[in-house]
């Protein structure tokens, strides 16, 4: 070995030793020891990123910034793609009011790392006290983004992130505001003109409401528009069905008095997971008495409820061998709610016709919110994230049944059926749609 080998060795060992020591001695509480310590391991290697560090942050702590600087300076040098050093000298820049060098440092911070939290916190925080709002409020919004929930935080970044989130909503708040006062002239202009897109349009750009999209579980047709409620005048069959309201009505008085024939809507096995809704899972709380169920008549049921049978034929129900048509009476018990949910496909769409509408039940599709009234009917893409509830202390009932996305072909509800077809044969079985 030769003497310079032996040297080098030999300082590596004494400046593991003294780290060691200046280590121990800071957790010790011995602030000044542990400094001199730090200050020795300098002497013996300049660029020793650890005591470099050490150093900056124990002049910070006692309110000298500028010697903090000299020793952040020294450590980014050494160590360029750290982010934490170049978050510290950006935070000893911002003591020292040195906003163009605390830029620098924290433009280089994220060069390191580009989803840092904390300097994005302080590029966000830098902007903010420049006055920049649009700049801030967009970085504001990427610390939200990468932030972890709150609870996993400590309190001064938790209260970073709250402040984050609370300027993104008063940005946006006032965004909105603006534009709805910029807009007025237009509206006046276009007044009777259905601008409701338009004005979701821009309730979604401002974030007041929340984008919802097609989630279908099992089959999603490209190419249809993702609509939470349709015109009814695109289904000029429920006329009838409407009007029949009376009948079907007393039909299901008839089916509740003989108290046979109700199952729970859902009926997961136990060995499944039953995610958000284990509480209603195999409960009485919402059943169902089903006409029409995976594709075929309950005879039992149907039999109790011609009339109801009758005006079903008249809507355009989906063809899917073991899955669709669907038809059954709804029912909610009093304060129960189904939690927010999606459906199997945006090929066929589920129909509503209130029956027994106690108040204060309600349903909600994306971002649209309506009360059911008895006798009117609706047509909604289940497939859209949708949730209902019965707040009162009386039974909410309604009749459910699918049928085609009437913006589909006549192939392509034909090819649709033969897809199931195929999808059964393969699988050996017919399986039910999650609904």
């Amino acid at each position: 070995m030769t003497s310079s080998s032996s040297q080098q060795i030999n300082l590596r060992t004494e400046i593991a030793v003294l780290e060691a020591a200046a280590i121990q001695a800071t957790k010790a509480g011995k602030d000044e020891e542990a400094g001199r310590l730090w200050a020795n391991i300098l002497d013996l290697q300049a660029d020793h990123v650890l005591a470099l560090t050490s150093l900056g942050k124990r002049a910070f702590r006692y309110g000298d910034f500028g010697t903090a600087r000299l020793a952040f300076e020294r450590a980014v040098q050494a160590e360029r793609d750290n982010p934490q050093n170049w978050i510290s000298l950006a935070l000893a820049c911002q003591s020292q009011k040195d906003e163009a060098a605390e830029e620098t440092a924290i433009h280089n911070a994220l060069v390191a790392d580009p989803h840092n939290m904390v300097a994005l916190i302080l590029r966000a925080n830098l902007l903010e006290r420049q006055g920049k709002n649009h700049q801030s409020a967009k970085v504001y919004g990427a610390v939200a983004s990468v932030a972890p929930p709150l609870e996993q935080l400590d309190p001064g970044l938790r209260s970073a992130v709250e402040h984050a989130r609370q300027y993104v909503d008063q940005y946006q708040t006032d965004y909105g505001q603006f534009l709805d006062q910029f807009l007025e002239q237009q509206y006046a202009q276009h007044r009777g003109e259905d601008l409701s897109r338009f004005r979701e349009a821009i309730d979604l750009m401002v974030g007041r409401k929340q984008r919802y999209d097609s989630q279908s579980m099992v089959l999603h047709y490209p190419g249809l528009l993702p609509q939470s409620f349709f015109p009814r005048a695109e289904f000029p069959w429920l006329d009838a069905i409407e009007a029949g309201t009376d009948a079907i009505r007393d039909e299901f008085l008839q089916v509740l008095q003989n108290d046979a024939g109700f199952t729970p809507y859902l009926t997961y096995p136990p060995d499944l997971p039953h995610n958000q809704f284990a509480e209603l899972n195999n409960s009485p709380r919402w059943s169902a008495f089903h006409l029409l169920k995976d594709g075929a008549a309950v005879p039992e049921n149907a039999a109790q409820c011609p009339r109801t049978m009758a005006l079903l034929e008249g809507a355009p129900m989906p063809e899917q061998p073991g899955r669709t048509p669907t038809a059954m009476f709804s029912l909610l018990k009093p304060k129960t709610r189904i939690p927010p949910h999606v459906g199997a496909s945006n090929a066929r769409l589920l129909t509503h016709l209130p029956l027994i509408i106690p108040p204060d039940c309600g349903f909600r599709v994306g971002n649209e919110t309506r009360p059911w009234v008895p006798g009117q009917a609706w047509v909604f893409d289940d497939t859209i994230e949708h949730e209902a509830w019965n707040n009162s202390d009386l039974l909410r009932v309604i009749l459910i049944f699918d049928i085609w996305h009437p913006h589909l072909s006549l192939a392509e509800r034909s090819m649709i059926t033969a897809l199931t077809d195929g999808i059964n044969r393969f699988k050996g079985q017919q399986e039910s749609y999650a609904t």
